[in-house]
């Protein structure tokens, strides 16, 4: 891993906002909105998208959340517009759909391919839910966005997911914010109603389909499957009078404080899920509980999601483009 637990305690001072202070302009002229594709084949199209406005967007939409969910509970009020809402009851809706859909009696332990029969089925009603959520002013944005929906769940054929699906659901939130259909309101909402909701759901079709790890590091990843409730998680535990790096190592912190913070109920869950001493099974995390303040780990880790999702060919080839988030 390029970003280790001493360059997060470093006292250098964070990079600026690729935008700039800024917002960066909204799409306005949606009868453009086409078909999104995969463009990132070669190591010069992954430099034109690190390069490029999507990159861009992407990093200042995620410092946007990122400063709404500081220092906040998720027990927290917030304002959950209409929009919101609607979004909220789709995910319901599709998570629904796995007691539907329960896993078949099979010899292999991983991959089960109920899970076929399920994204098959998001596939189906995929239009459906976006004009459902989007209506009629945005209707001309669905058929774009419609396959970031689908591919934020995972991959059939291989019957996986990693954080290169998490990333599309983060782009999903960003073009609807891009699009006006979200507000500047809306993001506590977006992370603390929306992005808890998407995981529950993640977490629920990994542990019903036994979907395979992405593209894992293995043992020197995060998390087999997430790392965007880290970055947030640690944003909401900057400055805490309690609970400190260190603290995630505390069974009773956990169970009393993880329904509130994502860093914790991240951490019990693997916790749960896996067997061994924490510092063998998840290294990196353990040595990250050394950094003494939540702020270098929250900073750390936006330079760790440029370095180790955002710039790995294997991980963005997969990342699809339109016209609310082009390639240039």
């Amino acid at each position: 891993c390029d970003i280790s637990a001493k360059s997060m305690a470093s006292e250098a001072a964070p990079s600026a906002s690729p935008c700039g202070t800024r917002a960066p302009p909204r799409v306005l002229d949606l009868a453009q909105c086409c078909q999104p594709e995969k463009k990132i084949r070669t190591e010069e199209d992954l430099e034109a998208f690190r390069n490029g406005t999507t990159h861009a967007l992407l990093i200042f939409f995620l410092e946007q959340l990122n400063t709404a969910i500081t220092q906040k509970k998720l027990s927290e009020e917030c304002n959950e517009s209409q929009n919101v809402q609607k979004l909220l009851a789709i995910l319901d809706e599709v998570s629904g759909w796995v007691k539907d859909i329960p896993p078949i009696q099979q010899p292999m332990r991983y991959g089960n391919k109920a899970f076929r029969t399920w994204f098959k089925k998001l596939e189906e009603e995929s239009e459906r839910l976006m004009s459902e959520l989007l209506g009629e002013k945005f209707a001309a944005a669905v058929p774009e966005l419609a396959p970031y929906f689908v591919d934020s769940m995972g991959n059939k054929t291989r019957i996986d997911y990693g954080t290169g699906h998490e990333t599309t659901f983060i782009a999903l939130l960003c073009a609807l914010w891009r699009i006006g259909f979200f507000s500047d309101e809306d993001f506590h909402a977006l992370v603390a109603r929306v992005f808890v909701k998407y995981l529950g759901l993640a977490r629920l079709l990994q542990r019903t389909y036994m979907l395979e790890p992405a593209g894992t590091h293995g043992v020197w990843s995060l998390d087999d499957y997430h790392f965007l409730p880290f970055y947030f998680g640690a944003a909401q535990l900057i400055d805490h009078r309690l609970i400190k790096p260190m603290s995630i190592h505390q069974s009773e912190i956990r169970e009393n404080f993880g329904d509130d913070y994502m860093y914790l109920s991240c951490i019990d869950f693997i916790h749960k899920a896996k067997t061994g001493p924490f510092g063998e099974h998840s290294p990196i995390l353990n040595d990250i509980s050394g950094v003494p303040k939540w702020s270098k780990v929250n900073s750390g880790m936006m330079k760790m999601y440029k370095v180790e999702v955002l710039s790995k060919k294997p991980i963005m080839q997969h990342f699809l483009f339109g016209y609310i988030l082009p390639l240039q």
